[in-house]
Formats: structure tokens, sequence, C-alpha cells
């Protein structure tokens, strides 16, 4: 485990202590820690999401139209 000493403003220490409060975590460390996993779980690159692979897999299996001129064919022009 990494230990850091990191300065933080008051309004980020206020969050922290909320989160920490709310989820019942023991330090501040715990709650950078959750965060940053929340934040992970959010932000995730969906090409490392296993259902977003699996998903394009699918697609890829679909019958597809081929479409010379899009705006033609949908009336856009």
């Amino acid at each position: 485990m990494v230990q850091a000493l990191v300065e933080i403003n008051d309004d980020t220490n206020r969050v922290l202590n909320v989160v920490k409060a709310k989820y019942d975590l023991r330090d501040k460390g715990k709650a950078i820690e959750f965060v940053v996993h929340k934040y992970i779980e959010v932000e995730n690159e969906p090409e490392l999401r296993p259902e977003f692979v699996e998903n394009i897999k699918k697609i890829e299996k679909q019958k597809s139209i081929r479409v010379d001129d899009f705006a033609k064919r949908y009336g856009l022009k």
C-alpha cells in the first residue's frame, strides 16, 4: 500500500467527511478509496466492460444494410 500526504481544500475535506460518516469508513484514506472506486465504476471505458464487448459481438452478427447516400435514403435532402 502506498502512503501519501496530500493537501485538500475545505470543500473536498467536507465531502470526504460526509462520505466517511455516511458509509461508516475508518478514515479519510478509506473515503478517498471509496470515491475513486465509485468514479472508476461510473467512468470506466466501455471497451473494458465485458457487457459492452458482448453487446458489440451481438451487433456484429446482425445483418446490415448498405447505404450509399444516407441523407437521400432517410429523406434528409
